[in-house]
């Protein structure tokens, strides 16, 4: 029973290894594809954004006026408002976090009992047990536990970048829901960042740019897949190993 365990255990992994050893065989000598242009809302995992949304109001028309409500010059104003429009967004991230933690924790027990009079029954003892057993001694049992423990965190992440975003849906309080995607290849690695979020129209500058900060429910992702990002990764083999190891 002992033998089958890890030959079960290597036959549930081989399929695994074999899917993703396959895909980068196949891919060998090659630069990593890039994916096509498409429309997020058709992806499977899509899902249209729903918040809450605040009470309808009337609408107050100025009539024999030069000025357009919401505007902010005489001309025409080039900010994304409806979807299919643009809008450039500027992400900088510089992320500093430094945590140290330190535990410690210590014990020591002693437990003693012993019978040296009970009605002469004391006596007894020796013989019921045996000769050796010493009424005034009957328990005596001792425990010690020592633990120390040690974390520390230093992180330092720093991110600039544009990236432009589509708006693919607008709610019916006026804000746009926006999505981006950039892909950027560099020999055998490609660089992904995709972005999501909901931005308000007034928060749009007069250049059609918004920051990161502004954008509600943001969604950020950048990563990258090729050569390098392979062999960062540990293998199918060493990450089951570290899940299940329980050491």
């Amino acid at each position: 029973m002992t033998r089958t365990l890890p030959v079960f255990a290597l036959l549930a992994i081989l399929p695994l290894a074999a899917c993703g050893a396959g895909d980068r065989l196949s891919n060998v000598g090659r630069t990593p594809a890039m994916s096509a242009i498409k429309n997020p809302t058709t992806d499977p995992n899509y899902v249209p954004v729903s918040m809450p949304m605040p009470n309808p109001t009337a609408e107050i028309r100025q009539a024999n006026s030069l000025w357009q409500s919401g505007a902010r010059s005489f001309l025409k104003d080039q900010r994304a408002t409806k979807v299919g429009d643009i809008v450039s967004v500027t992400v900088s991230i510089d992320d500093k976090a430094q945590v140290k933690n330190e535990t410690q924790r210590s014990r020591n027990n002693t437990e003693t009992a012993g019978l040296t009079n009970f009605l002469g029954l004391e006596a007894q003892i020796p013989k019921a047990l045996n000769k050796a057993a010493n009424p005034a001694s009957l328990i005596n049992g001792a425990s010690k536990s020592s633990n120390d423990g040690t974390g520390q965190i230093d992180r330092n992440e720093k991110i600039t970048l544009k990236v432009a975003a589509a708006v693919i849906q607008t709610l019916p309080n006026g804000n746009l829901v926006i999505h981006g995607k950039q892909e950027v290849r560099v020999n055998f690695e490609v660089r992904e960042l995709e972005l999501a979020g909901v931005i308000r129209p007034e928060d749009i500058a007069n250049d059609n740019t918004i920051s990161y900060e502004k954008i509600a429910e943001a969604r950020i992702s950048y990563g990258g897949r090729g050569q390098l990002s392979d062999a960062q990764q540990p293998r199918y083999g060493q990450q089951i190993f570290d899940i299940l190891f329980p050491f």
